[in-house]
């Protein structure tokens, strides 16, 4: 893994004082193991533990949509950098992602009654109790029924907003596949077949969203078309490297610069375009060659909203460094933009650890990994992730790694990642489970609940990617 000194991005540090994440959630699942730690090993693993929910408050949607937003009198409302007139119309609050019931939440604090309508979608486990915005529910990441009729909702209170309206628009992370409304001649079905193809393929976020944008009545920057002449604010938190707001939450409120070329380019080099429904792929071939309405592209893009990034990945790493460093370790991020195919970069980040070290160190990496799936196990890419680092530094009495999602959920499964030992791979076999033969399977659920290494954290209603780190302490 290339080591790069880490430079913190343009937002400010907006770590909580009283983060509203309920932490008493957070427990190992050990699965009626005993784990019998050397001391130096529980340890470690606690330290790991408590840095990872370092960075995850840091994160929180409340707190950032605080920080962020607030009335400057009772005429004007500052987003950042940006002020704007309270209009004369409405108020709406609309919003889709795993973040957006505490985002809204907040906003409801700071708005109160001011607030005419709103509506927002979220992932099943992740709604709150909310006053003056409606909540729907609906899957994630595979998109239901649920998640198209609260879209379409969305998109009939935003084609009625006039030029005395405001609508505040909240995304985060998931809020894909939970802004699911298919472009005219598609089936949410063809969406699904679609989706769970791309995923299944290790292809990244950004080439997963340049395709739901051109199957989609609402992203790439369509949701901000439905809504002009209305003045819009949207408040961003983000899960993808590098904090693109075209893909992030696919972009449905800003210009989008791919085409439908690019999308139907993309399943043919993951080898799925002959497997995709025929629908789809008649549709993006009549995009490609003029018979559809594109994407709105920079040059024609309605110069009604503002869009902020309020939170994201660097914000996590911030915190989670400043917490390694209280608890005694040298710590640097080796990497703020880690990607590729998870157990590649959890045997780079496994040899990084591995260099002998003079004082306590902390290696700190964020970003998200994918997995091309050849098995048929149940896991998710931070499982993977520890499950390669395991084997790596099997034996090592001096290596603790963790793996996790700052959503909370890695997968299809109920766990945000693990935490890995140089025992981790022994205690395995001592219950009958085979490392090397759960990583071939794309396995590593079972193998972690087997040996107690998973983390599970439920729900934390946030998502600015995964967190990876790896503490060393130096040898006898």
């Amino acid at each position: 893994m290339p080591e790069r000194p880490f430079k913190a991005g343009a937002e400010e540090d907006r770590s909580p004082k009283e983060p509203d994440i309920d932490f008493d959630n957070f427990v190992f699942e050990s699965a009626g193991v005993s784990l019998n730690l050397k001391t130096k090993n529980k340890q470690l693993r606690d330290h790991a533990e408590t840095i990872f929910r370092a960075a995850v408050a840091a994160v929180d949607p409340a707190v950032a949509v605080r920080n962020s937003l607030r009335l400057v009198d009772r005429t004007r409302l500052r987003l950042l950098d940006v002020e704007t007139p309270l209009p004369s119309g409405r108020i709406l609050v609309i919003g889709a992602g795993k973040a957006t019931a505490p985002m809204a939440r907040a906003v409801e604090e700071i708005l109160g009654s001011r607030i005419s309508e709103g509506l927002i979608v979220t992932k099943d486990g992740h709604g709150l109790p909310l006053e003056h915005i409606q909540l729907r529910e609906a899957a994630h990441p595979i998109p239901d029924r649920r998640g198209e009729q609260a879209t379409r909702q969305i998109l009939e209170l935003v084609d009625k907003a006039t030029d005395d309206d405001l609508v505040i628009t909240l995304l985060s992370g998931g809020g894909s596949a939970l802004l699911a409304a298919p472009a005219e001649g598609l089936s949410l079905t063809d969406k699904v077949i679609t989706t769970d193809l791309l995923l299944a393929s290790g292809a990244d976020i950004g080439a997963i969203n340049c395709v739901r944008k051109h199957l989609s009545a609402v992203k790439g920057g369509q949701l901000a078309r439905r809504a002009a002449p209305a003045a819009m604010l949207t408040l961003v938190i983000s899960d993808v490297i590098g904090d693109p707001l075209d893909v992030i939450a696919s972009g449905p409120t800003v210009p989008d610069p791919t085409r439908y070329g690019e999308a139907e380019e993309i399943l043919r080099d993951c080898r799925i375009l002959h497997r995709c429904p025929r629908a789809v792929r008649d549709h993006l071939r009549a995009g490609r060659i003029g018979q559809r309405e594109e994407t709105p592209k920079p040059d024609e893009f309605p110069t009604n909203g503002r869009t902020r990034i309020i939170a994201g990945n660097t914000s996590a790493l911030q915190a989670a460094r400043r917490k390694a460093e209280d608890l005694g370790y040298d710590c640097r991020v080796v990497d703020h933009r880690l990607c590729g195919e998870a157990r590649e970069a959890a045997r780079q980040l496994a040899a990084a650890a591995s260099r002998p070290v003079l004082r306590p160190t902390c290696l700190l990496a964020g970003g998200e990994t994918t997995v091309t799936l050849t098995g048929n196990g149940k896991g998710g890419r931070n499982q993977e992730f520890a499950l390669a680092a395991a084997l790596a530094i099997n034996g090592r009495d001096d290596i603790v790694i963790l793996a996790a999602g700052t959503d909370g959920t890695d997968g299809p499964t109920d766990a945000a990642g693990a935490i890995v030992d140089g025992g981790s791979v022994d205690r395995g076999r001592e219950v009958g489970q085979i490392a090397t033969s759960h990583l071939d399977n794309n396995d590593s659920y079972p193998f972690h609940r087997a040996t107690g290494d998973l983390l599970i954290t439920g729900p934390t209603r946030t998502n600015v990617m995964d967190i990876y780190l790896a503490l060393v302490t130096p040898g006898d």
